[in-house]
């Protein structure tokens, strides 16, 4: 049975007796059940699991990330966290130096679709990165014009110049 639907059921009946509670006059239960209630209705539309993933990469804890990204099923999360999973997926395969399977989940991850612009500049300078190391400098310097594009906010100037750098060297 898909856990999306059993979070739901949840979520529904805990709003149901918090509406309950309002009626009834309980009205400090009311409120705790106000916040429980929307902590589990925000659960409902997130990957717990994938939460937890980006936690452990936060911590730079690679090894537990990889055990939960392991443990996620790709086809029971939603399609726009599907984007993210592929992401950080790749991710930690750059890190195993599985540079093949890393370059089709960043392809994966786009084609998905991620909604943060530095995503997907990150996801572009990644793929920038792996071409160059293949001697494909065309395509790299294709991939890293994409990243500067969605870098608006400048999160990742540094890591740009340091692979236009890497780039004029080939």
């Amino acid at each position: 049975m898909d856990t999306r639907i059993i979070k739901f059921v949840v979520a529904a009946l805990s709003l149901f007796y918090t509406i309950w509670l309002y009626v009834d006059g309980y009205w400090g239960k009311g409120i705790f059940m106000t916040l429980v209630s929307t902590v589990l209705v925000l659960v409902c539309f997130r990957s717990t699991r994938l939460m937890v993933v980006f936690y452990y990469m936060q911590r730079q804890n690679m090894e537990k990330a990889k055990q939960w990204l392991q443990k996620i099923n790709p086809e029971k999360i939603w399609a726009k966290q599907k984007g993210y999973y592929y992401f950080l997926t790749a991710t930690t395969d750059i890190q195993n130096q599985s540079m093949a399977n890393s370059e089709k989940n960043l392809r994966a991850a786009l084609s998905h679709g991620l909604r943060m612009d530095h995503d997907k500049a990150a996801v572009y300078l990644n793929l920038s990165v792996l071409a160059a190391n293949k001697r494909k400098k065309r395509e790299a310097m294709m991939h890293l014009n994409e990243a500067k594009k969605y870098d608006t906010k400048g999160y990742l100037k540094k890591d740009i110049k340091e692979v236009q750098r890497m780039l004029n060297s080939i």
